[in-house]
């Protein structure tokens, strides 16, 4: 009877971020006839994108032990230039409009540059993860300020007389229904699934995690890894700024505040290790959903905003206590 009621927990522990989701969509569709809608899920899912986008890089950094603490001001940052290539680029006495693919190309390899430094960073100079993304955030975020003066850029959707139309496209356009953003969200998920699944990159990324010296002496790559998991942090930080700054067709640099937390409590909500080595893209994806589907529902019945922070972060301190719990009746057995 022990041994059943032992399997019982460890199945409610390992299934924690799916019975959430039940429970968070039960709870508010029971509060507002509004919640349990279609179109109220797509509206919710638009939003969890950009968390989800977030999230997958943020799996990638802590599978290796690691942690990116500058998402948040990486996806502004990215929005803000983007924002400004809309806007036009002067050269000389003229200006330069770009087409929108060259504005999302460019973006995407400033969100690469920039999670390449975090890699460097940790990789080459041993900078402790925590330290070296904190500080790449405040610089981020400083540059966003000082590109704007503090201001946004609006009107973003560009003017077919300039050849730039298109960059809310993202934000705005469907498939069957389905916001592109979602699309996005669900390639990116599989893409990243099946790498960490069914490539030596992902058996390398959790050895990594799991013993970092005992990987590299068994011929894994570590400085590799670490700097290609960074880069790809940087990278999907900069789609996420895409579509945030698509949705609103406007872009800020105080834009993303604290979406790095709420990015670390889709990983660790999803069963990820805080320490590394554990944690799959799957799990993340419904960590992500259970953040943005409460934050969603706490705005539908009329919660104040401000509550979302103190709830992310008791959502972030119940999960990890619940891994912690989880691994103490594994070691336990």
């Amino acid at each position: 009877m022990s041994q059943k009621s032992n399997s019982v927990a460890r199945l409610l522990l390992e299934a924690r971020a799916f019975l959430a989701l039940i429970v968070i969509v039960a709870v508010f569709s029971w509060l507002s006839p509004n919640y349990f809608t279609v179109s109220n899920f797509l509206v919710m899912a638009s939003h969890v994108a950009i968390y989800g986008i977030l999230a997958i890089g943020m799996l990638l950094v802590i599978l290796t032990g690691g942690i990116d603490l500058s998402v948040g001001s990486v996806l502004a940052f990215c929005g803000v230039m983007a924002g400004a290539m809309m806007q036009g680029i002067e050269l000389g006495t003229s200006v330069y409009y770009m087409p929108v693919w060259g504005v999302v190309v460019l973006t995407l390899a400033i969100g690469g540059l920039i999670g390449a430094v975090n890699g460097v960073l940790v990789a080459f100079f041993r900078v402790p993860a925590f330290v070296a993304t904190l500080g790449v955030m405040y610089v981020a975020r400083g540059l966003g300020l000082l590109q704007t003066n503090g201001l946004t850029y609006n009107n973003l959707a560009g003017k077919p007389e300039l050849g730039n139309t298109g960059f809310d496209w993202l934000g705005f356009n469907r498939v069957e229904g389905v916001p592109i953003s979602v699309v996005v969200l669900v390639v990116l998920a599989v893409i990243f699934a099946v790498t960490l699944a069914r490539s030596a990159f992902g058996r390398w990324l959790y050895a990594t995690g799991g013993n970092a010296r005992a990987a590299d002496l068994s011929g894994v790559p570590v400085t590799f890894v670490l700097l290609t998991v960074y880069t790809l942090s940087g990278i999907l930080a900069a789609v996420a700024g895409l579509v945030l700054s698509s949705q609103l067709t406007s872009a800020g640099p105080t834009a993303g505040n604290s979406y790095e937390l709420t990015a670390i409590a889709a990983v660790v909500v999803g069963g990820a290790a805080l320490s590394g080595g554990r944690g799959t893209v799957q799990g993340t994806m419904l960590g992500a959903f259970v953040i943005g589907f409460l934050a969603d529902g706490l705005v539908i019945v009329g919660v104040s905003p401000y509550w979302q922070t103190v709830f992310t972060g008791a959502v972030i301190v119940l999960a990890v206590l619940m891994n912690s719990l989880g691994n103490g009746s594994a070691r336990g057995r």
